[in-house]
């Protein structure tokens, strides 16, 4: 297998236009260690690793090896006057559709295992293929499933939900960890080494090699001007047809200049989710009977709970991911609608760095969602200690979904854009 770079087995240059200013750049010669960034925006192209198939073979392997105890022993168990429960991971999700959420215990386990197992059963197949020198068949169509997977794998935050539930009843009940729980912990830390060790540039040229740049492409102005269009997915730079669409000649993914009615959507997921955020707010999350007597809480009324309990650190976790982060997200996403069609490459950099603040951090928003589903499957003893899940657990689980796709949804290559006609199909269809 030739492990050189692909800038050392091609004499032509290398075209990328960048994601999220649209600047089309020609890839410097690039070795393991060294990283490509936008001269535009600041945003990383390209990062090259040091043996990127072996790397992500080891790193996928530890990982699934690591899902797989995690899903097989006991992860938490609790014990209270005599009484005690010990769930597995798996429990965290399927004891939910009894109290009739199953909406929110798909959602679980689909985040914390299923997704994550795919992935990294992908990534496996993928550099397997590489490994031996011969792609393996659904090479591509794996790959490109791999970018589509990443934003919804959440083994992180799962653990930073189970440590808010642990301190949570800690006071209340004696608490032991499981072998599942030390081996999750490891297998987040696995899985987010695994994606960061994909190397997307060095995997698609070793799949498929990279077709000539379009002709006459110029570097140092946007794609779109030229009616060009770099892949999000692969990174390819496409001509694209007369109508502002085409699909990339290497991977098949669909292109446009612009993503076809992206305000729009991005305002409609906006006022989705804040619809879904009252509920959210209003309704209990979870009701806690202890000794015969039901107590329902809110979002608020858990962090105020916690810091009636002396746990600052925590209540303070609980408080940013549930209340700032979704509020946040909402606010800034609208005023970048608002402000893009009258952004200037003065302000564009500090705009387009408040989206991708927004873009990563709408995730850890799902930390309230894994408590509930933690407590609810771990404290199951009767009228002296159990809780269920409430309303506002399925409200707040769809604020956060609905917030990550409005950042999806959302195309900060606008920002750059010169101020746009008022043709709403203008507006979508052509760069500024």
């Amino acid at each position: 297998m030739d492990h050189t770079p692909p800038e050392a087995r091609v004499s032509r240059r290398r075209l990328r236009a960048c994601h999220e200013c649209d600047w089309l750049v020609a890839l410097p010669p690039l070795y393991p260690g060294q990283q490509a960034d936008c001269p535009r925006c600041g945003h990383t192209l390209v990062t090259r690793h040091h043996r990127p198939a072996q790397r992500s073979m080891a790193l996928a392997m530890a990982a699934m090896v690591a899902l797989l105890l995690a899903i097989s022993f006991p992860f938490i168990s609790f014990s209270v006057g005599g009484l005690g429960n010990r769930i597995e991971l798996t429990q965290t999700a399927t004891t939910l559709i009894g109290f009739h959420q199953p909406l929110v215990a798909i959602a679980v386990i689909m985040t914390i295992a299923v997704l994550p197992g795919i992935y990294l059963l992908g990534v496996m197949w993928l550099q397997l293929g590489l490994l031996q020198g011969q792609p393996l068949p659904a090479s591509r169509t794996i790959a490109r499933s791999l970018a589509h997977l990443n934003p919804w794998m959440m083994a992180d935050v799962f653990i930073i939900g189970a440590l808010v539930s642990l301190i949570k009843v800690a006071n209340l009940a004696q608490i032991e960890l499981g072998l599942s729980f030390w081996a999750f912990c490891a297998f987040a830390l696995l899985l987010l080494y695994t994606t960061q060790s994909i190397d997307s540039d060095w995997m698609w040229f070793s799949l498929a090699g990279e077709p000539q740049a379009p002709e006459n492409a110029r570097t140092g102005t946007t794609a779109a001007s030229q009616g060009l269009a770099g892949c999000p997915t692969c990174g390819l730079v496409n001509r694209l047809g007369s109508g502002g669409r085409g699909e990339c000649r290497r991977c098949g993914e669909r292109l446009h200049a612009r993503l076809p009615h992206s305000m729009q959507r991005t305002w409609a997921l906006l006022a989705a989710a804040a619809v879904m955020y009252v509920p959210a707010n209003v309704y209990p999350i979870m009701t806690t009977t202890s000794l015969g007597q039901s107590a329902p809480s809110t979002i608020i009324g858990g962090v105020v709970e916690l810091i009636q309990m002396g746990s600052w650190p925590v209540a303070t976790v609980i408080f940013v991911a549930s209340v700032i982060v979704p509020v946040g997200k909402l606010v800034a996403l609208s005023w970048l609608c608002l402000v893009a069609s009258r952004s200037s490459e003065l302000n564009a950099v500090h705009r387009t760095r408040l989206y991708r603040l927004t873009e990563f951090i709408g995730r850890w928003s799902m930390v309230d969602v894994f408590v509930v589903a933690i407590l609810v499957a771990l404290i199951r003893a009767g009228s002296l200690m159990s809780v269920t899940p409430g309303p506002a657990a399925l409200a707040f689980g769809a604020v956060v979904v609905l917030t990550m796709l409005a950042a999806m949804t959302f195309d900060s290559r606008l920002i750059w854009d010169t101020p746009l006609p008022r043709d709403p199909d203008a507006t979508q269809g052509t760069p500024g």
